[in-house]
C-alpha cells in the first residue's frame, strides 16, 4: 500500500507493462481513496477511478456531466496519493474542446494517473449506460484525442479513446469512429454500451490487433462475459465501474436498517476498530512521528 514517504511503484510504464501481460487486467473501480486502498489491498494489479461512482460519492447525482475538471483532478490525485498501484482515471469529454484537453492531460499527468479515457459524447455528458446520448463530430474527437497525445509529457502515459456512438449512430459507424481514433494516436480502443455478445465479436474481430477495453457494467446495455470469452476476444482491459460503489450502498442500506430497527448497531458484522485503522494507515503515521520527533536527538536528552 501506498507510503507516505516511498517513491510510488505505479505509472504508465507499469501500466503498459500489465496491459501487455497475458489475459486482460482487471481494474476494479475506486470512486474514493478508501475504496482505492481497498482494491489494492485485496490484490488487484491496477485501479479504475470511476467517473459514475465519483459524481455518485461527491455530490450524490448521476454521473451527467455535474462534475468540472478541478473537482475530478483533485479525486484522480487523492486516489493516486492512496496506491502503489496504477490508477487509469475516467476524464470524461476532455471538458471542453481540444485546448481544453491539452490542459486535462497535464492535470491528471500532474495527478499522477497512468491512463485516462475521453469520449466523444457532447457536453454535458451522460453515463454511457444511459438514454439520450449525443456525439460530436468524429473529426472533432480526432483533434482530441491528437491533442492528447501532444499533451502528455509522460510517452508511456496511456490515452484511452471511448466512443460512445453505437446508441445515437449504429455499430458500424462505432466501429469506424474508433479506427479513426486509433489513427489519432489513441494507445487502447474503447468502445462503450454494446448491446449484445454479437456486437462485441464484431468489435472484437474488427479491431482485431488494436488492445480493447470492456466495461463491466452491472445492469448497464452490455451483457456479461466469462474472463476467458473476454481474453479471447482480445480485450486488454476491464474496467468495473460499479461493483463497489453498488456492494458499498447495499452494505450501508442494510447496516442503516438495523441500526434503525434495533436503535444500536449492535448486530453489524463490522470490521475492527484496530483494522481498519491499519487498513488506514496508521502504523505508518505513528512510525514516522517516531522517526521524525526528534526523542532520539542527544540534544534533547536530560
Amino acid at each position: 500500500m501506498a507510503g507516505l514517504l516511498r517513491a510510488s511503484s505505479s505509472g504508465p510504464r507499469r501500466l503498459r507493462q500489465l496491459l501487455a501481460g497475458a489475459g486482460p487486467l482487471v481494474a476494479p473501480g475506486a470512486y474514493d481513496a478508501l475504496s482505492a486502498r481497498l482494491i489494492e489491498r485485496a490484490g488487484f494489479d491496477a485501479v479504475y477511478m470511476t467517473g459514475f461512482g465519483t459524481a455518485a460519492s461527491m455530490l450524490g447525482r448521476p454521473d451527467v456531466g455535474l462534475l468540472g475538471l478541478g473537482e475530478m483532478a483533485d479525486s484522480a490525485r487523492r486516489i493516486t496519493a492512496a496506491v502503489d498501484v496504477p490508477v487509469i482515471a475516467d476524464a470524461d469529454t476532455g471538458y471542453g474542446n481540444a485546448v481544453n484537453v491539452v490542459r486535462t492531460v497535464q492535470e491528471y499527468e500532474r495527478a499522477g494517473v497512468a491512463a485516462l479515457h475521453i469520449e466523444d459524447q457532447v457536453a454535458p455528458k451522460r453515463c454511457g449506460h444511459m438514454a439520450g446520448k449525443q456525439v460530436v463530430p468524429a473529426g472533432e474527437m480526432v483533434g482530441k484525442i491528437e491533442a492528447a497525445v501532444a499533451a502528455r509529457r509522460d510517452p508511456d502515459l496511456v490515452i484511452i479513446a471511448r466512443t460512445d456512438a453505437r446508441a445515437p449512430e449504429g455499430l458500424d459507424a462505432a466501429v469506424g469512429r474508433a479506427r479513426r481514433y486509433r489513427d489519432a494516436g489513441a494507445d487502447l480502443l474503447f468502445v462503450e454500451a454494446l448491446e449484445n455478445v454479437a456486437e462485441i465479436e464484431i468489435v472484437s474481430r474488427e479491431l482485431a490487433g488494436v488492445p480493447l477495453v470492456f466495461n463491466w457494467a452491472e445492469g448497464g446495455k452490455t451483457p456479461p462475459l466469462p474472463y476467458e470469452r473476454l481474453a479471447s476476444l482480445g480485450f486488454a482491459l476491464v474496467i468495473l465501474p460499479l461493483s463497489l460503489l453498488l456492494s458499498a450502498t447495499r452494505a450501508m442500506e442494510a447496516a442503516l436498517g438495523v441500526v434503525r430497527r434495533d436503535r444500536t448497531p449492535i448486530g453489524l458484522d463490522l470490521p475492527s476498530f484496530g483494522s481498519f485503522l491499519e487498513l488506514i494507515g496508521l502504523p505508518e503515521i505513528d512510525e514516522l512521528g517516531r522517526r521524525f520527533s526528534g526523542a532520539s536527538d542527544p540534544d534533547q536528552l536530560d
